[in-house]
């Protein structure tokens, strides 16, 4: 259930160094994580030679593994297409992360990809501070923000198995309202390390009926950690293995 996410600094200096840099990471983690996830703004800021980079990345990830886009795209149906091509068919991701606060035409798009075997995250209750701004604010009827795109997302999934919920690990109460909400959904869950999220309370929170359905993203807390990536990487898979353990998880 780990998801290794990939930040390159923009104090490496270089889109050769940021190459450098993610297949150290890359190689270090890939036997410990089930996904991958390169923020499409941190290879953006090296210019044309940092989409290059991400361009080869591809390649090195292994088919046992899923390469989520971080990207966070969300525009009107043409714009989004064209997002879409671009992620999906260019760059060859997995899956991404898209905002759907501009509402079906926007998702649309990207559900035709979905429907050839991408994936799509819809941002639903995310781990910043300013999530509190509009997602948990409450709607007529009580609801907040974040349950009405729970139930957005599973009427535009029509079980499908496309869509999934990007949920901020910093908020395992609403990790908890979503599983319930949304139980057959695949959960993304940023967060972990440096923002605070716990591993065994996200873990706790967002299994499924099946023990699964989740990733756990951890970005800094792995690239950067005295011990080396390898070391984290590794003590984190082995907390969110106890996690499940610990909730009854096969």
């Amino acid at each position: 259930m780990l998801c290794v996410g990939l930040d390159p600094d923009v104090a490496l200096g270089s889109a050769a160094a940021v190459e450098e840099w993610c297949l150290r990471v890359l190689d270090a983690t890939l036997e410990h994580c089930a996904a991958v996830k390169p923020n499409l703004a941190f290879f953006e800021q090296f210019g044309p030679d940092g989409l290059r980079v991400l361009l080869r990345f591809r390649d090195h990830v292994p088919d046992t593994h899923v390469l989520i886009l971080d990207a966070k795209r969300g525009d009107i149906g043409s714009t989004a297409e064209a997002y879409a091509r671009a992620l999906f068919d260019v760059y060859g991701a997995d899956a991404v992360t898209v905002n759907p606060l501009m509402g079906s035409d926007s998702v649309a798009p990207w559900l035709d990809h979905g429907a050839r075997g991408r994936g799509v995250f819809l941002l639903t209750r995310t781990s910043n501070p300013g999530a509190a701004d509009l997602l948990e604010q409450r709607l007529l009827g009580g609801a907040a923000v974040y349950e009405r795109i729970a139930d957005l997302a599973q009427r535009w999934d029509e079980g499908s198995g496309t869509v999934g919920l990007v949920v901020g690990a910093t908020a395992p109460e609403a990790i908890a309202v979503l599983r319930s909400a949304a139980p057959d959904l695949p959960f993304l869950l940023p967060g972990v390390g440096a923002q605070g999220g716990s591993v065994e309370e996200a873990v706790r929170a967002a299994l499924d009926s099946l023990g699964g359905g989740a990733l756990i993203s951890v970005s800094r807390g792995i690239a950067n950690a005295p011990e080396g990536p390898a070391a984290a990487a590794a003590s984190l898979n082995s907390r969110i293995l106890a996690a499940r353990a610990a909730a009854g998880a096969a």
